[in-house]
Formats: structure tokens, sequence, C-alpha cells
């Protein structure tokens, strides 16, 4: 009997689609929970499986794993399917790196003050500040050039093997670019650029689009 997987997070969350980006590239079913990290009362059974209060949780059979890259790595090691993780050194060490620079630099400028302040926050009805997306412009500059620099590089990114550098990465330029801001900077560095021009039109990365919400 197969045992079910089951994805518990936030819809909008960008760490929520990466996993569910993993999930769709392994061509592994699953069922989705709704869980707002930002409620005041989180479910009791949730804080169990996650005791920081953070989404998204991965659930296969009786195993729960919390953390986006654990679980992107569980996901590519557990299940069938095309395999998202190198062997070899080089290759291996430039898709971690993709996936710490996103988690340490990009993560906060690039979606919390870019993408929440001009798309999602005045799509939900709520209150943006241009003094956050200027900074979060200027934060991700350099997070944009080391990218442009790995891409050219030629170990990852290369529009040719999908990995988990790929999978962290295009939620988080998904968000990005809705942002004319984030489009305008993106553009000039025409590496990257051209590698999401050709990760943005994979059928994972479509399915998994969660919108805006309706304010």
């Amino acid at each position: 009997m197969r045992k079910p997987v089951v994805l518990r997070g936030y819809q909008f969350s960008v760490y929520n689609r990466i996993a569910r980006v993993a999930l769709h590239e392994k061509g592994v079913p699953y069922e989705t929970e709704e869980v707002d990290p930002f409620a005041i009362d989180i479910p009791r059974d949730y804080l169990k499986r996650h005791p920081f209060r953070r989404v998204p949780v991965l659930s296969h059979g009786e195993f729960d794993v919390y953390e986006t890259a654990a679980i992107t790595r569980y996901v590519d090691a557990a299940f069938g399917g095309p395999d998202l993780m190198p062997t070899r050194a080089e290759v291996l060490a430039r898709v971690t790196q993709v996936v710490s620079i996103m988690d340490i630099y990009g993560y906060r400028p690039m979606v919390r003050q870019v993408f929440a302040h001009r798309v999602f926050r005045p799509a939900a009805g709520e209150q943006s500040n241009k003094t956050e997306i200027a900074a979060g412009i200027e934060a991700s500059l350099p997070v944009l050039g080391a990218l442009d620099a790995l891409v050219s590089e030629g170990h990852v990114l290369d529009g040719r093997t999908f990995t988990l550098a790929d999978c962290h990465l295009a939620p988080m330029i998904a968000y990005f670019v809705q942002a004319p801001e984030g489009a305008m900077a993106l553009s000039k560095y025409s590496a990257l650029a051209d590698w999401w021009e050709s990760a943005s039109q994979r059928p994972s990365i479509e399915a998994t689009d969660p919108g805006l919400p309706l304010g």
C-alpha cells in the first residue's frame, strides 16, 4: 500500500511552492493542507510537526520533515523520476550554493520586500511601503549578480538539467519579477534572465502558480 504524501503549507508561501515544484518534477501524487503561519491560533497538531510555526511540512506516511531544503532533498531521494540532485562534486556544490544564496541573501529582499510590498500587499488590500521596495531592489542586485555569474559558469541553472537549484530559485524569481522594478532589475543580468525565460515555461512552474489573494 502506497504511503500518502501530504504537504502542509500556506498557499502563497514561496517555500511551499518550492516543495510543490519538486513534487511535480518527480511526478509524486500528493495532497495539500492549508496552514497559515501568520494565524494567531495554529493547530496544535501542526505544531507537533513543526515546532517553529513555519511552513511547509511534508508528511510521507508517518514520517514528517520540515525545512524546505530538507523536504526537497527527501523528495528527490525517496521517490522515482528524474534526479534533481547531481552527483558530480562541482555541480552538487553549486546546487547547494544557489539554495543557500537564496535562503540567506535573496529571500528577504526579493520576496518579503519587493514582491510583498509592490504586489502582494496591494492585492490583499494592505498598505505597502515604497522605502521597503527600494531597499529590497538595492539588496537584490548583488544576489542577481552572483546568480548571473553562476549561470554563466555553466555548472548549474543551465536550462537543460533541472535541479534542486532550479526548484529553489524559480519560485522566488517568479515572485520578484511580478514587481516592475524586479523585472527591470533581472533584465540587466542577461544569463540569469535567459535561464528564467526557459524555467518559467516548465509545466511544474506553471502548475504551482498560486495566483494572488483577492483583497
